[in-house]
Parts: C-alpha cells; structure tokens; sequence
C-alpha cells in the first residue's frame, strides 16, 4: 500500500503534561462509523495528530535537517545515516521513507479532523473546544506541508481523508509555492480559531499545544523561505512583541527542566513512558547511549571559540573513554528522563528571522538590534557588520551555532542557496530529498524528483 496513504488515528496516552490522560487503545487505522463520532473522539484524535508529529520530529526529521550540513556527523555504520551525512541518498532511505511516511500520517490526522469536527452534534462540545481543536488540526497540516515542501519541494496536496489504498492515488504533485500557498491558506484559518494562551502570566502559558503565537510564528518562517521579507518582519514582530516570551538566559535555559520556557513558541513535550530519544543518538556508550551523531571538528571549534560559541559551548561535553577524549552532543540531556522536547520554534528563531528580512529591506540598525539580541543572550560581543552582505553573513553563521542541533542548518544553505558555496554541493538535484521508492512503485502519478 501506497505508504503516504496509510489511515491511522494513533494515539498517545501521554502526549503532553498539560492535558488529562487518556485511557484510548491504540489504532492503525479506524472505520468511516467509528473515527470521531463525539467530544472525547475530537480530544483523542488531536493527541494522535501531535503523537505523529512527536514521531517525525523525535529524530528523523532533525537528522534530515542537520546531518546533511556541517555542524553534524555520523559516527556509526548503518548506511542510511552515511547516505544523509554524504547527501548520497537512495530513494529506498529508510529514514527519507519513514520521514515522509509520518509527515503524510499527520497530515491525514488532521485532514479527519478537519472533517469530522465541524459536523460532530455532540452536546457537550462546546464551541471553544471545537474550534481549538479544528485550529490546531489546520496548524499541524501547515506545520507537515511546510517541513515537506522544504525537504522534496512541491508535494501532492491531500485534502481529504484516506481511508484506502485508492483515494490518495491520482493527485499529482502541486509546485513548490503551491504548497507554500497550501501552508499560508492552513494557517489563515488557524489563527483565528486558536486561543491566545502564549502571554503573560506564566501561570497561563502553554506551550506544548498550538496557539495563535504558533501561528504567527510559522507564518513568520513561512514568509522567509518564500523571500517576502516584509511579511516574514511583520508576523516575527507580533511574536516578539508580545510580552509572554523572552530569551532566557543562558543559553540552553530553555533546555533544562522545567520545560516550556519563556521562550519557546512551540514545542513537543515527551515522558519517561512516551520518550524523545534524541539524547540515545548523541551520548556515548559510557552515558547509555549509541553514539550515532556527533558535533563536526570544525563545529566544536566554533562553539568553544569565547568570540562566536559565548555561552553556547553548554551545546558540547566532554568525556574520557579509555586513555582519549570524546566530544558529544548535548543538547539532548536528560537520558534518565528522556523527556527533553523538541523545539519546533523558539523566540531567538524569530528574531534572527526579523533580523535577515530587515537586512534584506536594507534596514541594517534594524536587523543589526535584533541579532545582537541573540548574541547578547549568548555572551558576545555586539556584531558590528556595516554592509548587507556582512550582516547576511553574520546572521547566517549565528543561525549555524544557535540551531545548531535543530532542524534548521541544513534547510538554511538551500533556502539562501549556499549549499554550493558552503558544502560544496554543486548539484541542486541533492538539495531535494529523494521521494521515497515504494510510493513511487505505487502510484504511477506520483512524479519522482530530479537525478534520483
């Protein structure tokens, strides 16, 4: 079966600390009669739709966003890995596959809730709790067709649900601003569904389930990618403006339990009984870990460097094996635990998007503000950069080290297209992932990228 078509409604008892438990059995796939027939259906298949975004962003999608670049390696010898880190991929990539599988099961999540929650006469669904979870089900569809879109380029846009191996045949690939189109249109009809719930007091902040903010965030990368500096400045600007986010200090503040800090916009919130396991790839065996990814030579240098690192080298540890020294990731720390998030977007994002639209519209005190906001958090001095090639520059090297274990390095060189310069990729064709083997044998219309 055609692997982006997959029904399912999976489902997570322990998706994030702010909501109840819920006592729901699994599923793969759920019948037309039984998908989401009341309230407590609508609640459950939402979770589901965020426990398939916990799936993709837990490791395979950071691993496509960081270890095709240069601030990551692969220490192992599983091929699949060594395809990414020398971005000689095959179209039978199992973490390419999976990647794109899970994207296309939130995607159909959300498509059946986008559905069935308008329709549902249940009594005691009231019009909030409709309307959140029908704005969030819109932001996690935006959220899947953005990280496709930047990763194969134009994607086959499934609007509806899938319930066989027939109804998602047919539909050809959109174009790359067609997604993007796709994306922006998700996300008009979110925002204004969503709650305000990202502002001050804390004591109201949520920040493992979408909201307005969220909204606004994504809309704000969106514009980026997309070169429309001005609405890329003006969605940033309602984010950083407003007063329940700031930069925590220091640098992996945001990081360290309790989570859902004062600066993140979104993120995913994981337990002991449903882990992240990032931390499993980057530790070491000593620490109960793999050892699978490790921070490049030319990283490491970088980020211990007092003039460029500051404060950030938090993002490295050390430790003696046998006579030697071993450097590891550390941003995932909490091995014991294994409840660190994934950070989808956080405010530095947003002011270092700010600061290279301003650029871009040659407003260098603008742009100059804002990434020194970010420097300064880190311990640096202030950028000091006087022409709108510098300040590009300097924003792109400090998106290098602030996200640098993030799904973001890779993603940036394409989209400024300076893979070439920088990794020394000349054939475009590998800035696209490849779409995946067995959903190209399945359906004819689907069209493979170029050079695979």
């Amino acid at each position: 079966m055609n692997n982006r078509i997959i029904p399912f409604l999976t489902l997570s008892t322990l998706l994030v600390a702010a909501c109840d438990v819920l006592d729901v059995e699994p599923a793969q796939q759920v019948a037309d009669n039984q998908a989401i027939t009341n309230a407590a259906g609508a609640q459950a298949a939402i979770l589901g739709t965020y426990s398939q975004v916990q799936e993709y962003y837990q490791l395979n999608y950071p691993v496509l966003g960081y270890l095709p670049a240069d601030n990551v390696i692969f220490n192992g010898t599983l091929s699949q890995y060594l395809q990414v880190d020398q971005n000689a991929y095959t179209p039978n990539n199992d973490i390419v596959t999976a990647t794109w599988t899970q994207l296309y099961q939130v995607i159909n999540s959300a498509n059946n809730l986008i559905e069935g929650v308008p329709v549902l006469t249940d009594p005691t669904f009231t019009a909030d709790a409709r309307n959140r979870i029908l704005g969030e089900a819109y932001l996690l569809r935006a959220l899947a067709y953005f990280d496709l879109g930047r990763g194969w380029g134009g994607v086959p846009l499934v609007l509806k649900p899938t319930r066989s191996a027939q109804d998602g045949q047919g539909i050809r690939r959109s174009t790359l601003d067609q997604t993007y189109d796709q994306v922006l249109g998700d996300l008009d009809l979110a925002e204004p569904l969503l709650p305000e719930v990202n502002v001050a007091p804390a004591t109201t902040q949520l920040r493992n389930r979408a909201a307005k903010n969220a909204a606004r965030a994504l809309r704000a990368r969106l514009h980026l990618y997309r070169r429309q500096w001005a609405e890329a400045e003006g969605n940033a600007t309602r984010v950083i403006g407003n007063n329940g986010y700031e930069l925590v200090s220091p640098y992996r503040a945001f990081s360290t339990a309790p989570f859902g800090s004062r600066e993140s916009v979104f993120e995913l919130s994981f337990t002991n009984a449903d882990p992240n396991n990032q931390w499993n790839n980057w530790f070491p065996s000593a620490l109960g870990g793999q050892f699978t990814l490790q921070p490049s030579p030319g990283f490491v240098t970088l980020v211990n460097n007092p003039a460029t690192g500051g404060n950030r080298n938090a993002l490295v540890a050390t430790i003696a094996i046998g006579g030697t020294t071993a450097t590891y990731g550390n941003l995932y720390a909490r091995s014991r635990e294994r409840d660190d998030p994934a950070y989808l977007i956080r405010l530095a994002e947003l002011y270092l998007i700010r600061a290279e639209a301003r650029a871009q519209q040659n407003n260098l005190a603008g742009a100059l503000a804002d990434l020194n906001a970010v420097r300064k958090r880190a311990g640096l001095a202030e950028a000091t950069a006087a022409t709108p090639e510098a300040v590009q520059l300097a924003i792109e090297n400090e998106r290098r080290i602030e996200f640098a274990f993030e799904a973001h390095r890779w993603f940036d060189l394409v989209r400024t297209e300076r893979a070439d310069d920088v990794l020394g990729i000349t054939d475009r064709n590998k800035w696209l992932f490849p779409i995946p083997f067995v959903d190209i044998g399945a359906d004819p219309d689907l069209e493979q990228n170029p050079g695979y």
